[in-house]
């Protein structure tokens, strides 16, 4: 394998390898702290992070409020308290080496508001913020209001040639890196534009050099591109490293991190890890973000895709072949099916889905009285962690904090589920019923002899192994 350079990267020299920030209580301070404390860049999440009581204890994110707007209040102190409890175990475990930035979401509930309030607490203790879920065009101004480096999460070079034309060029000195995150590759959220196939993953070579194309016309020849998703091991791209078509590169590692003696997740989820197979790992449109998103397909997923298989479209007045009556709910409210989609409706009642929920695109899903009672309290008891949610249809604008659409049950309350897989620490059965993210190489853990016999490396082992090859 080739050797591995220092690069220059947030104004000092470290290795190429960055930990990727994972939210929820998954990238916490001390993975991050012992990342950086080898020579990399870690990366601790600043979504909704952990905190803790005099005990060390993991305070429960739980919500009093009654309204919807009082509960978005109480996630963001949850938030900030989280991040700046994580920054400060990162910092002093990492003891000066490496670089430690902070991850958050675009698309996040008050994610501006949030950010400015952990780096206004934290000076010095943060070198750099990574963003991505969408266009995050003030993520430079925040940066320079602190001082800090950022580093924009793309997919494409036109994403950040938007970017960069609309505000980064106004903060080009605090640019540390730009982040490639292949749309087909990575774990968790996906940058997947609407003219790109799903199914018909690309090269990233050419999509990285077409990146870098773009960076050189704006003069940043000697800003790294850090690529992220499908990264294993590093002699598989050897062509990439000191490549002078491509220029400074650095590797994104999110995946790997999971399986390490500092990371947080409960054994049952790293033996999970350690079992999966390739395609277990399933690209899905599911996410109340409205993002493509890569994670376990475990039944958790396999209930939200029937879900969806479940549906017909109905109409408010009868016409064309809409001719068959239906009622929904519980006063019956008639709509129109066509016969052929009502006699598909009996055969669900029949085997236990008696419960028709309406969408906002005109159709019904058909679920059990159980799973439509759960549907209905997770809807009501949204906290507005995100910008906007397709699930509950909050929004944080005003002034009515709604995105005017029906709140749509083909989804999920993705709070809930990341905050239970995540603290679920022994419980396989939560590992299966709940969302778990993951880039599709997670199938490599049960091959490579490096994880053999059940070995979990430190942080600093892993490191070693990616520096020095298979």
């Amino acid at each position: 394998m080739k050797a591995i350079n220092a690069i220059v990267m947030g104004g000092t020299e470290v290795l190429p390898l960055v930990e990727g920030g994972k939210g929820v209580s998954i990238s916490t301070g001390i993975s991050a702290g012992h990342w950086a404390g080898a020579g990399g860049v870690g990366t601790f999440s600043a979504v909704n992070a952990d905190s803790f009581d005099a005990e060390g204890r993991a305070i429960p994110q739980l919500y009093h409020g009654r309204t919807r707007r009082e509960r978005h209040e109480e996630l963001i102190a949850y938030a900030v308290k989280g991040a700046l409890t994580q920054a400060r175990r990162a910092y002093d475990i990492a003891a000066g080496k490496g670089r430690i930035n902070a991850n958050i979401l675009w698309e996040m509930g008050a994610a501006e508001r949030i950010i400015t309030e952990v780096l206004e607490n934290a000076k010095g203790i943060i070198n750099g913020i990574t963003c991505g879920a969408g266009m995050p065009y003030r993520l430079s101004e925040i940066a320079a209001r602190f001082n800090v480096h950022y580093y924009p999460i793309v997919s494409s070079a036109r994403a950040f040639n938007a970017l960069w034309k609309r505000a980064y060029h106004k903060a080009a000195s605090l640019l540390g890196g730009v982040v490639y995150e292949d749309p087909w590759l990575a774990g968790g959220h996906n940058g997947l534009s609407n003219s790109e196939d799903p199914a018909r993953p690309e090269d990233p070579y050419p999509r990285v050099l077409a990146l870098r194309k773009v960076l050189r016309e704006f003069g940043l020849d000697q800003t790294p591109i850090i690529m992220a998703g499908g990264v294993w091991w590093l002699e598989e791209w050897e062509h990439w490293i000191d490549n002078p078509e491509l220029g400074p590169i650095a590797f994104q590692f999110g995946t790997r991190p999971l399986l390490t003696q500092e990371s947080p997740i409960g054994a049952a989820w790293k033996r999970r890890l350690m079992t999966l197979k390739a395609g277990d790992v399933f690209l899905n449109r599911f996410s109340p973000t409205g993002f493509y998103s890569s994670a376990v397909n475990n039944a958790f997923i396999e209930d939200l895709r029937a879900r969806s298989e479940r549906q017909v479209a109905f109409v408010t007045e009868s016409v064309g072949e809409h001719v068959a009556e239906y009622g929904v709910g519980p006063r019956k409210r008639i709509v129109w099916l066509t016969p052929r989609d009502l006699e598909q409706v009996r055969g669900w009642e029949a085997a236990g889905f008696t419960e028709a929920l309406r969408t906002p695109d005109s159709t019904l899903i058909f679920v059990t009285p159980e799973k439509a009672r759960e549907i209905l309290a997770d809807q009501a008891a949204c906290m507005g962690c995100l910008s906007t949610c397709r699930f509950s249809n909050w929004s944080q604008e005003e002034p009515d904090f709604s995105t005017g659409k029906k709140a749509d049950p083909r989804s999920f309350c993705i709070q809930k589920t990341l905050q239970t897989v995540a603290h679920n620490r022994d419980d396989d059965a939560a590992m299966d019923n709940n969302l778990m993210f993951s880039g599709h190489n997670a199938y490599r853990f049960a091959t490579d002899p490096f994880y053999s016999n059940g070995f979990v490396p430190t942080v600093r082992q892993l490191v070693e192994r990616i520096m020095t090859g298979r």
